[in-house]
């Protein structure tokens, strides 16, 4: 899946590959119903891919949390899960395992991510307050809000281009940062959050260099630092690729520093960590920590399982070590950039650099006849589907919800499909399948006419809504 995407016969000769750090050695059969079978689980879906049963998608690409594939070892840990109700000797591995990697003081494990927002959410925010942000992501944002919070973007202007080759378009932007600073006050600042490897803009990266700087900003205003590690390993991947002085660094050691120069991190496991279910909190602070043990007993599990069972806890910890090796992140990578290369070889926008877990589709572009309320990315991501068989997901106006003042839809200048590739799942030729179904849905663009939504869910839409076409 590395391997260059095209070679003449001159350039064979000679051709050194390298292939995944990993062989298969279990599979699960999948199947590609017919068009018509595909056309009706559409139709009885509401045209959202998030409605659709595994059963009628062939090629599933709609997220990489939770879908990727565990290794042997960690299957093996499995049978190694201490169900106690208190005190498992797994949460001690994995508290040793995040104390290792990733340097903080304190742990507290959830049953995912979500539940580590709404941990430091509800310990830190006050109403009122204002929390600055390379990006919004979604779950995160609508748990700052439930707190009385209110979200600022604070991310670089490239961020927003999807053809600008920044190489590191996650960036806190330092003077958006001291002007909300300036206009709000440090004190109504609770802290910064920030997100490692940008989902929202396309899975892109932040750098060393950044994160050092907004630690010296924030240090001047004793406003804490805490950190979205959820695709850390590919955020330090990209360090270790583009930034002068980490070429020769292991990607666990940039890990590590890193997270020095932030207060704490919330972590969705189901990405970086290749497991199926689970995720954790980690403070530095140990008032908060105490607030958010105090929390997870109330909303998650008791502070010593947090919504996980003792085998869950032993999968992650084996597999927070495994998601750090240089090798495996080489091939995780090469995956999809094996698939981007495809898609601008045939001239087909996406959001460039190309990202760490997915390709992003500029459905703005693709569609350019489509003004943003008939959902552009929503009418791509249904298209690809009846096409091939391939689920993938909107991220455009229907991720991004409306205006909690005005009750308007938001308008982000991203208007995207996720590609999103799971970990040691999918092989090369089904990168394939899925470039030419693009492609093939690429041909047909200006045959596009558009969604409109026939059912809107109060929070987090895009995983619910319904939508019926346009004429």
């Amino acid at each position: 899946m590395p391997h260059t995407v095209h070679m003449t016969m001159g350039q064979q000769e000679g051709r050194r590959s390298w292939a995944e750090p990993w062989k298969i050695k279990m599979v699960e059969p999948i199947r590609m119903i017919s068009r018509e079978e595909r056309a009706a689980a559409l139709a009885a879906g509401g045209y959202n891919t998030f409605l659709l049963r595994s059963e009628d998608v062939y090629i599933d690409l709609l997220t990489d949390s939770g879908t990727s594939a565990m290794s042997d070892r960690q299957w093996a840990g499995l049978m190694l899960g201490d169900e106690a109700y208190a005190g498992s000797r797994n949460f001690y591995h994995l508290e040793e395992a995040v104390q290792s990697y990733y340097g903080y003081k304190h742990l507290i494990p959830t049953h995912q991510g979500r539940g580590a927002e709404h941990l430091i959410s509800q310990a830190l925010i006050r109403p009122g307050t204002y929390i600055p942000g390379n990006m919004y992501f979604t779950t995160t944002r609508l748990h700052q809000e439930l707190a009385g919070g209110t979200f600022v973007d604070v991310i670089i202007d490239e961020a927003h281009d999807p053809a600008s080759q920044h190489p590191f378009k996650g960036n806190v932007d330092l003077d958006k940062l001291q002007a909300l600073i300036d206009k709000v006050g440090a004190d109504n600042i609770p802290y910064v959050s920030l997100a490692g490897t940008v989902n929202m803009a396309g899975g892109q990266p932040v750098s060393m260099a950044n994160v050092k700087a907004l630690r010296q900003l924030c240090d001047r205003y004793g406003i804490p630092i805490y950190l979205d590690a959820t695709r850390m390993a590919e955020n330090v991947y990209f360090i270790q690729e583009r930034e002068e002085g980490y070429q020769h660094t292991p990607i666990a050691a940039i890990l590590r520093e890193f997270c020095d120069y932030t207060d704490g991190a919330w972590m969705s496991s189901k990405k970086d960590h290749l497991v199926n279910i689970g995720g954790w909190l980690a403070v530095n602070d140990p008032l908060v920590a105490e607030k958010a043990r105090n929390m997870v007993v109330v909303y998650e599990g008791l502070h010593t399982y947090g919504g996980m069972a003792g085998r869950d806890m032993e999968a992650l910890a084996i597999g927070i070590g495994e998601s750090l090796q240089d090798d495996h992140m080489r091939a995780r990578v090469g995956q999809v950039r094996y698939l981007g290369q495809l898609l601008m070889d045939w001239g087909i926008p996406i959001v460039q650099p190309v990202g760490g877990h997915a390709i992003f589709l500029d459905a703005k572009k693709i569609y350019e006849h489509l003004p943003q309320d008939l959902f552009p990315a929503q009418t791509l991501a249904a298209a690809i589907y009846l096409d091939s068989g391939v689920r993938t997901m909107e991220r455009g106006i229907v991720s991004a919800g409306r205006d909690p003042e005005t009750g308007d839809h938001r308008h982000p200048k991203l208007e995207l499909v996720r590609v999103t590739i799971p970990r040691r799942v999918y092989t090369q030729a089904h990168m394939d399948v899925v470039a030419e179904s693009i492609k093939a849905v690429y041909d047909e663009r200006k045959s596009a006419m558009g969604l409109k939504m026939v059912y809107e869910p109060a929070y987090l839409r895009f995983f619910q809504a319904r939508f019926e076409p346009i004429g």
